[in-house]
C-alpha cells in the first residue's frame, strides 16, 4: 500500500481514540505517541509494540569502488 511511515487513527462510537503506526521501525514510534497526545490533549492509556518495532529500517546507500584485478 504505502511505504512511507504513517499513523492510522480510529475513533470508536464511544469516543475512544486508538492509533497505530505503520512503517515506523524501532523506538521512533514513541515520538508519534507524544505528538498524538499533544494534538488530542490526552494521555495514552494503553500501548503496545507492533511487528514493525523489531523490524530493522532499511538505509539504502550506493557505493562505487575501483578494483584492480591482476
Amino acid at each position: 500500500m504505502n511505504d512511507r511511515p504513517h499513523v492510522v487513527v480510529t475513533v470508536g462510537p464511544d469516543g475512544a481514540v486508538s492509533a497505530e503506526t505503520r512503517g515506523v521501525h524501532g523506538d521512533r514510534c514513541l515520538d508519534y505517541v507524544a505528538v498524538l497526545e499533544d494534538l488530542l490533549a490526552a494521555r495514552a492509556v494503553h500501548s503496545a509494540y507492533t511487528a514493525d518495532h523489531t523490524r530493522a529500517g532499511v538505509d539504502l546507500r550506493q557505493e562505487e569502488h575501483d578494483v584492480d584485478r591482476a
